[in-house]
């Protein structure tokens, strides 16, 4: 996530919106009005049309967390998106055009995704233009201290210092979250 905020605070994109989504943390059946909006009346509850992500970042950058997490039938539908540009609300005849940077992440090995057929490869190779693999945390070890006095100036008030105690603390731990688990502790 923070990798994808550089990219989208270095870019022609800069001053359009940039929307996070954990993919991981829509249920299936609610992937599709997430993403590409609703109608109303298009299932029960929708009393409102619902602008979704796709239509809300236009111009901007979607970066979708858990992409791996996305359902199959998720999977085809934003593959369409991706190859068209064009997507339609749940409930709609009409479709809807958006010009948005997409950015996605995961932590698991898609390429065993693949061979065991959850997820697509087709997405696959339409995500990928870019690869970037940042190593596990416990990879990078000269990054902990830094990252670490970073989120405590972040999240206090007045200004803290590690203790050397603490600082071997932070570094004698495997951090198996990686960078969040860093900025929650």
């Amino acid at each position: 996530e923070r990798l994808a905020e550089i990219i989208q605070a270095n870019s022609r994109r800069s001053g359009e919106a940039f929307l996070r989504v954990n993919v991981g943390a829509i249920p299936a059946e609610l992937m599709e009005s997430e993403l590409f909006g609703a109608e109303s009346g298009a299932f029960t509850g929708a009393s409102s049309r619902r602008i979704g992500h796709f239509e809300s970042a236009d111009k901007g950058t979607l970066f979708l967390d858990e992409i791996d997490a996305l359902s199959l039938s998720g999977q085809v539908k934003l593959l369409r998106v991706l190859q068209s540009g064009e997507f339609r609300r749940l409930g709609s005849s009409r479709s809807y055009k958006a010009d948005v940077r997409i950015i996605s992440a995961t932590n698991a090995d898609l390429d065993e995704a693949i061979s065991t057929m959850r997820f697509r490869e087709d997405l696959y190779y339409r995500l990928n233009v870019v690869e970037l693999k940042i190593p596990s945390l416990r990879q990078r070890r000269d990054d902990i201290l830094p990252l670490a006095r970073f989120f405590l100036e972040k999240f206090s008030d007045r200004e803290q210092i590690l203790s050397s105690r603490a600082e071997q603390a932070l570094l004698d731990h495997t951090w198996p979250g990686n960078v969040r688990e860093l900025e929650n502790r």
